[in-house]
Protein backbone atom coordinates (compact mmCIF):
# COMPACT_ATOMS: atom_id res chain seq x y z
CA UNK A 1 0.00 0.00 0.00
CA UNK A 2 2.81 2.15 0.93
CA UNK A 3 4.25 1.93 -2.83
CA UNK A 4 1.16 2.52 -4.64
CA UNK A 5 0.74 5.66 -2.64
CA UNK A 6 4.61 6.71 -3.27
CA UNK A 7 4.20 5.17 -7.07
CA UNK A 8 0.71 7.40 -7.32
CA UNK A 9 1.70 10.47 -5.90
CA UNK A 10 4.63 10.84 -8.45
CA UNK A 11 2.33 10.30 -11.58
CA UNK A 12 0.00 12.72 -10.00
CA UNK A 13 3.06 14.99 -10.53
CA UNK A 14 4.17 14.33 -13.48
CA UNK A 15 3.08 16.36 -16.16
CA UNK A 16 0.01 15.57 -18.82
CA UNK A 17 0.86 15.74 -22.64
CA UNK A 18 -2.50 15.46 -23.62
CA UNK A 19 -4.39 18.57 -24.75
CA UNK A 20 -7.37 19.65 -22.96
CA UNK A 21 -9.90 21.79 -24.23
CA UNK A 22 -10.03 25.41 -22.88
CA UNK A 23 -12.17 25.65 -19.10
CA UNK A 24 -15.26 27.66 -18.57
CA UNK A 25 -17.00 28.70 -15.60
CA UNK A 26 -19.38 26.45 -14.42
CA UNK A 27 -22.21 26.13 -11.37
CA UNK A 28 -22.01 22.34 -9.89
CA UNK A 29 -19.91 19.69 -10.26
CA UNK A 30 -17.27 19.91 -12.31
CA UNK A 31 -16.68 18.61 -15.45
CA UNK A 32 -15.75 15.05 -15.83
CA UNK A 33 -11.81 14.31 -16.37
CA UNK A 34 -10.68 12.18 -19.63
CA UNK A 35 -9.45 8.89 -19.05
CA UNK A 36 -6.02 8.59 -17.13
CA UNK A 37 -4.23 5.59 -16.75
CA UNK A 38 -3.58 2.48 -14.45
CA UNK A 39 -4.29 3.72 -10.91
CA UNK A 40 -4.83 7.16 -11.31
CA UNK A 41 -7.88 6.37 -13.70
CA UNK A 42 -9.55 4.58 -11.00
CA UNK A 43 -8.41 6.89 -7.89
CA UNK A 44 -10.06 9.74 -10.65
CA UNK A 45 -13.67 7.89 -10.68
CA UNK A 46 -16.65 9.36 -8.58
CA UNK A 47 -17.44 7.85 -5.28
CA UNK A 48 -20.37 5.10 -6.23
CA UNK A 49 -22.99 3.82 -4.65
CA UNK A 50 -24.21 0.24 -6.15
CA UNK A 51 -22.36 1.16 -8.88
CA UNK A 52 -23.63 4.34 -9.40
CA UNK A 53 -21.95 7.95 -8.83
CA UNK A 54 -23.71 9.61 -5.80
CA UNK A 55 -25.24 12.96 -5.59
CA UNK A 56 -22.57 15.67 -4.51
CA UNK A 57 -24.42 16.00 -1.31
CA UNK A 58 -24.49 11.75 -0.58
CA UNK A 59 -21.42 12.12 -1.42
CA UNK A 60 -19.97 14.54 0.91
CA UNK A 61 -21.82 12.41 3.61
CA UNK A 62 -19.58 9.31 2.26
CA UNK A 63 -16.38 10.98 2.25
CA UNK A 64 -16.89 12.73 5.62
CA UNK A 65 -18.64 9.36 7.23
CA UNK A 66 -15.76 7.71 6.30
CA UNK A 67 -12.51 9.27 6.45
CA UNK A 68 -13.43 11.13 10.04
CA UNK A 69 -12.38 8.65 12.38
CA UNK A 70 -8.83 7.87 10.78
CA UNK A 71 -8.55 11.48 10.60
CA UNK A 72 -9.57 11.92 14.63
CA UNK A 73 -6.99 9.02 15.14
CA UNK A 74 -4.40 10.68 13.15
CA UNK A 75 -4.83 14.81 13.93
CA UNK A 76 -7.16 15.41 16.63
CA UNK A 77 -10.38 17.14 16.79
CA UNK A 78 -9.92 20.02 14.40
CA UNK A 79 -10.67 18.67 10.23
CA UNK A 80 -8.54 21.60 8.97
CA UNK A 81 -5.67 23.42 8.09
CA UNK A 82 -3.18 23.97 10.03
CA UNK A 83 -1.71 27.91 10.96
CA UNK A 84 1.71 27.53 10.92
CA UNK A 85 3.45 31.09 9.89
CA UNK A 86 6.79 31.64 10.34
CA UNK A 87 6.98 28.95 13.25
CA UNK A 88 7.21 25.88 10.64
CA UNK A 89 9.23 22.40 12.22
CA UNK A 90 8.64 24.43 16.04
CA UNK A 91 5.03 23.98 16.55
CA UNK A 92 3.36 20.80 16.54
CA UNK A 93 0.37 20.02 14.11
CA UNK A 94 -2.28 20.00 16.94
CA UNK A 95 -1.15 23.39 17.60
CA UNK A 96 -1.21 24.86 14.50
CA UNK A 97 -4.72 23.87 13.80
CA UNK A 98 -5.41 25.36 17.28
CA UNK A 99 -3.37 28.58 16.02
CA UNK A 100 -5.53 28.77 13.12
CA UNK A 101 -8.55 29.14 14.58
CA UNK A 102 -7.14 32.07 17.24
CA UNK A 103 -5.60 33.79 14.59
CA UNK A 104 -8.61 33.98 12.53
CA UNK A 105 -10.91 35.06 15.56
CA UNK A 106 -8.53 37.57 15.90
CA UNK A 107 -7.81 38.88 12.46
CA UNK A 108 -11.78 39.43 12.06
CA UNK A 109 -11.78 41.02 15.34
CA UNK A 110 -14.37 39.10 16.96
CA UNK A 111 -14.44 40.28 20.99
CA UNK A 112 -17.27 38.46 22.19
CA UNK A 113 -19.94 35.80 20.76
CA UNK A 114 -22.91 35.04 22.10
CA UNK A 115 -24.35 32.17 19.78
CA UNK A 116 -22.22 31.28 16.93
CA UNK A 117 -23.34 28.71 13.88
CA UNK A 118 -20.50 26.52 13.11
CA UNK A 119 -21.30 25.72 8.72
CA UNK A 120 -19.46 22.58 8.19
CA UNK A 121 -19.01 21.63 12.07
CA UNK A 122 -16.54 18.27 10.97
CA UNK A 123 -16.22 16.67 14.40
CA UNK A 124 -16.90 20.05 16.39
CA UNK A 125 -13.51 21.14 17.36
CA UNK A 126 -14.23 24.63 16.55
CA UNK A 127 -17.21 25.42 17.74
CA UNK A 128 -15.94 23.72 21.51
CA UNK A 129 -12.54 25.94 21.02
CA UNK A 130 -14.88 29.13 20.50
CA UNK A 131 -17.20 28.27 23.20
CA UNK A 132 -13.95 27.73 25.68
CA UNK A 133 -12.14 31.03 24.75
CA UNK A 134 -15.72 32.98 25.13
CA UNK A 135 -17.18 32.14 28.15
CA UNK A 136 -20.80 31.62 28.20
CA UNK A 137 -21.28 31.43 24.51
CA UNK A 138 -23.31 28.78 22.65
CA UNK A 139 -22.96 26.90 19.68
CA UNK A 140 -24.76 25.52 17.44
CA UNK A 141 -23.11 23.04 14.37
CA UNK A 142 -24.38 21.69 11.03
CA UNK A 143 -23.04 18.96 8.97
CA UNK A 144 -23.72 16.85 6.16
CA UNK A 145 -22.14 13.55 8.18
CA UNK A 146 -24.22 11.69 10.33
CA UNK A 147 -20.54 10.43 11.79
CA UNK A 148 -19.69 13.72 12.47
CA UNK A 149 -22.57 14.97 13.62
CA UNK A 150 -22.66 11.85 16.56
CA UNK A 151 -19.40 12.36 17.44
CA UNK A 152 -19.44 15.90 18.01
CA UNK A 153 -21.54 15.72 20.19
CA UNK A 154 -20.12 12.55 22.22
CA UNK A 155 -17.01 14.83 22.29
CA UNK A 156 -18.64 18.05 23.45
CA UNK A 157 -20.61 16.61 26.28
CA UNK A 158 -17.59 14.40 27.26
CA UNK A 159 -15.29 18.10 27.01
CA UNK A 160 -18.42 19.39 29.53
CA UNK A 161 -19.51 21.35 27.03
CA UNK A 162 -23.52 19.37 26.10
CA UNK A 163 -25.40 22.23 27.60
CA UNK A 164 -23.90 24.52 25.46
CA UNK A 165 -23.56 23.21 22.55
CA UNK A 166 -25.81 20.77 19.80
CA UNK A 167 -24.84 19.74 16.30
CA UNK A 168 -27.07 17.92 13.48
CA UNK A 169 -27.10 17.20 10.07
CA UNK A 170 -28.65 19.71 7.72
CA UNK A 171 -27.90 21.57 4.75
CA UNK A 172 -25.55 24.67 4.65
CA UNK A 173 -27.65 26.08 1.60
CA UNK A 174 -30.84 25.36 3.93
CA UNK A 175 -30.18 26.07 7.38
CA UNK A 176 -32.78 24.91 10.21
CA UNK A 177 -31.88 28.34 11.57
CA UNK A 178 -34.62 31.12 12.10
CA UNK A 179 -33.78 34.44 10.58
CA UNK A 180 -30.72 36.71 12.67
CA UNK A 181 -30.22 33.42 15.05
CA UNK A 182 -26.68 34.51 15.34
CA UNK A 183 -24.18 36.62 16.12
CA UNK A 184 -20.95 35.16 14.59
CA UNK A 185 -21.70 32.81 11.68
CA UNK A 186 -18.45 30.51 11.45
CA UNK A 187 -17.29 28.35 8.08
CA UNK A 188 -13.95 26.75 8.40
CA UNK A 189 -13.12 25.15 4.96
CA UNK A 190 -17.05 24.04 3.81
CA UNK A 191 -17.31 26.81 1.78
CA UNK A 192 -15.22 24.75 -1.15
CA UNK A 193 -18.24 21.92 -0.98
CA UNK A 194 -20.30 24.20 -1.99
CA UNK A 195 -22.96 23.74 -5.62
CA UNK A 196 -24.34 27.26 -5.02
CA UNK A 197 -22.30 29.61 -3.64
CA UNK A 198 -25.02 32.36 -3.91
CA UNK A 199 -27.38 30.35 -1.87
CA UNK A 200 -24.38 29.36 0.37
CA UNK A 201 -23.67 33.16 1.36
CA UNK A 202 -27.32 34.29 1.21
CA UNK A 203 -28.16 31.56 3.85
CA UNK A 204 -25.02 32.83 6.07
CA UNK A 205 -26.49 36.65 5.73
CA UNK A 206 -30.20 35.17 7.08
CA UNK A 207 -29.15 33.27 9.98
CA UNK A 208 -26.98 36.27 10.89
CA UNK A 209 -28.28 39.19 13.71
CA UNK A 210 -27.94 42.27 12.07
CA UNK A 211 -24.53 43.77 13.38
CA UNK A 212 -23.44 40.03 13.24
CA UNK A 213 -20.09 38.95 12.06
CA UNK A 214 -19.79 36.33 9.26
CA UNK A 215 -16.77 34.35 8.86
CA UNK A 216 -15.37 32.49 5.81
CA UNK A 217 -12.09 30.60 5.68
CA UNK A 218 -12.21 27.90 2.27
CA UNK A 219 -9.90 27.67 -0.76
CA UNK A 220 -10.21 29.30 -3.73
CA UNK A 221 -8.90 29.36 -7.36
CA UNK A 222 -6.48 32.33 -7.73
CA UNK A 223 -8.23 35.77 -9.29
CA UNK A 224 -8.63 35.53 -12.91
CA UNK A 225 -6.32 38.77 -13.80
CA UNK A 226 -7.13 41.87 -16.37
CA UNK A 227 -8.20 40.48 -19.60
CA UNK A 228 -8.28 36.94 -18.71
CA UNK A 229 -11.67 34.92 -18.81
CA UNK A 230 -11.04 31.60 -17.62
CA UNK A 231 -7.82 29.75 -15.95
CA UNK A 232 -5.33 27.65 -18.06
CA UNK A 233 -5.79 24.18 -19.38
CA UNK A 234 -3.55 22.72 -16.63
CA UNK A 235 -4.89 24.99 -13.86
CA UNK A 236 -8.38 23.35 -14.42
CA UNK A 237 -7.01 20.22 -15.26
CA UNK A 238 -5.31 19.92 -11.70
CA UNK A 239 -8.68 21.19 -9.77
CA UNK A 240 -11.07 18.84 -11.90
CA UNK A 241 -8.70 16.24 -10.61
CA UNK A 242 -9.17 17.58 -7.10
CA UNK A 243 -13.25 17.62 -7.49
CA UNK A 244 -13.28 14.10 -8.49
CA UNK A 245 -11.41 13.01 -5.22
CA UNK A 246 -12.80 15.25 -2.68
CA UNK A 247 -16.41 15.57 -4.59
CA UNK A 248 -15.95 19.07 -4.70
CA UNK A 249 -18.24 21.38 -7.27
CA UNK A 250 -16.89 24.13 -9.65
CA UNK A 251 -14.30 25.98 -7.84
CA UNK A 252 -14.38 30.26 -7.27
CA UNK A 253 -12.34 33.16 -6.66
CA UNK A 254 -11.78 35.33 -3.73
CA UNK A 255 -13.32 38.05 -5.88
CA UNK A 256 -16.14 35.70 -6.08
CA UNK A 257 -16.88 35.86 -3.00
CA UNK A 258 -16.42 40.05 -2.21
CA UNK A 259 -19.12 39.76 -4.89
CA UNK A 260 -21.53 37.83 -3.13
CA UNK A 261 -20.77 39.51 -0.22
CA UNK A 262 -21.65 43.13 -1.74
CA UNK A 263 -25.00 41.93 -3.07
CA UNK A 264 -26.06 40.67 -0.34
CA UNK A 265 -25.69 43.25 2.44
CA UNK A 266 -22.48 42.49 4.34
CA UNK A 267 -20.66 45.11 4.91
CA UNK A 268 -17.22 46.51 6.29
CA UNK A 269 -15.30 43.27 4.06
CA UNK A 270 -12.08 42.38 4.87
CA UNK A 271 -10.44 39.90 3.30
CA UNK A 272 -6.77 37.97 3.56
CA UNK A 273 -4.51 35.20 1.87
CA UNK A 274 -2.56 32.75 3.40
CA UNK A 275 -1.56 30.35 1.61
CA UNK A 276 1.74 31.23 2.68
CA UNK A 277 1.32 30.72 6.64
CA UNK A 278 -0.46 27.12 5.80
CA UNK A 279 1.95 25.81 2.93
CA UNK A 280 3.39 22.98 5.11
CA UNK A 281 0.00 21.24 6.24
CA UNK A 282 -0.17 19.10 2.75
CA UNK A 283 3.41 17.94 3.62
CA UNK A 284 2.65 16.78 7.07
CA UNK A 285 -0.79 15.32 6.04
CA UNK A 286 1.44 13.06 3.49
CA UNK A 287 3.77 12.41 6.36
CA UNK A 288 1.01 10.59 8.32
CA UNK A 289 -0.89 9.04 5.65
CA UNK A 290 2.67 7.30 4.96
CA UNK A 291 3.35 5.82 8.24
CA UNK A 292 2.26 2.67 9.22
CA UNK A 293 -0.62 3.93 11.10
CA UNK A 294 -1.44 5.82 9.08
CA UNK A 295 -1.50 2.96 5.77
CA UNK A 296 -3.44 0.61 8.12
CA UNK A 297 -5.95 3.57 8.97
CA UNK A 298 -6.24 3.99 5.24
CA UNK A 299 -6.82 0.15 4.50
CA UNK A 300 -9.76 0.21 7.51
CA UNK A 301 -11.26 2.72 6.52
CA UNK A 302 -11.94 1.97 2.93
CA UNK A 303 -11.51 3.11 -0.84
CA UNK A 304 -13.11 6.50 -0.72
CA UNK A 305 -10.51 7.63 2.16
CA UNK A 306 -7.90 6.10 0.11
CA UNK A 307 -8.86 7.76 -2.84
CA UNK A 308 -8.56 11.46 -1.37
CA UNK A 309 -5.33 10.56 0.12
CA UNK A 310 -3.93 9.79 -3.14
CA UNK A 311 -4.48 13.00 -4.40
CA UNK A 312 -2.87 14.84 -1.91
CA UNK A 313 -0.06 15.99 -3.74
CA UNK A 314 -2.27 18.07 -5.84
CA UNK A 315 -3.04 20.40 -2.79
CA UNK A 316 0.51 20.75 -2.22
CA UNK A 317 1.12 21.50 -5.93
CA UNK A 318 -1.94 23.58 -6.35
CA UNK A 319 -1.18 25.65 -3.38
CA UNK A 320 3.05 26.02 -4.69
CA UNK A 321 2.15 27.17 -7.81
CA UNK A 322 -0.18 29.89 -6.91
CA UNK A 323 -3.71 28.09 -8.18
CA UNK A 324 -4.89 27.20 -4.84
CA UNK A 325 -5.34 30.42 -1.95
CA UNK A 326 -6.12 29.78 1.32
CA UNK A 327 -8.13 32.73 1.51
CA UNK A 328 -10.33 34.45 4.51
CA UNK A 329 -13.17 37.26 4.28
CA UNK A 330 -15.74 38.49 6.83
CA UNK A 331 -18.19 41.09 7.37
CA UNK A 332 -20.69 42.91 9.04
CA UNK A 333 -24.60 42.23 8.28
CA UNK A 334 -26.33 45.52 7.88
CA UNK A 335 -28.59 47.15 10.52
CA UNK A 336 -32.09 47.00 9.16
Amino acid sequence: MQQALVACHASLYAPSARPFAPSVRRVGRCKPLRPAAGLLETVLKPITSGGKALPLKDGIAKLYDESSGLWESMWGEHLHHGYYGAEEGTKSNAQAQIDMVDNVLDWAGVQSVKKVVDVGCGLGGSSRHILDRYPGSEARGITLSPVQADRANVMTREAGLGDRAAFQVADALSQPFPDGSFDLVWSLESGEHMPEKETFVRELARVALPGGRIIIVTWCHRNLAPGETALTPEEQTLLDRLCEAYYLPAWCSLADYERLFAAHGIRDVKTADWSVEVQPFWGQVIKSALTTQGVAGLLKAGWTTIKGALVMPLMARGLSMGLIKFVLITGVKAET
